[in-house]
């Protein structure tokens, strides 16, 4: 399941939570489902936030060797 069908599902499972209809047994077991859904987007939105962590550690690590190389030459010219 994607991040944005547990989304959905989730704003579902919310609206029919705050209708009140239902019995308690179907109110538990929709809650129940919620809590997996919103963990499991938890668990999707830690691993995006890692990407990018990562991805911007290597851009910023892959940059710094070329701007010392781009100032040494720019002095070298000067």
């Amino acid at each position: 399941m994607s991040f944005e069908q547990a989304m959905d599902r989730l704003e579902e499972i919310v609206k029919k939570l705050e209708s009140g209809d239902g019995s308690l047994d179907q109110a538990l077991a929709l809650f129940e489902e919620g809590s997996k859904l919103a963990g499991a987007c938890t668990a999707m939105l830690d691993q995006a936030e890692q990407k990018v962590t990562k991805l911007l550690s290597l851009e910023s690590s892959a940059e710094a060797p070329f701007d010392e190389i781009g100032r040494a030459s720019c002095r070298e010219r000067v």
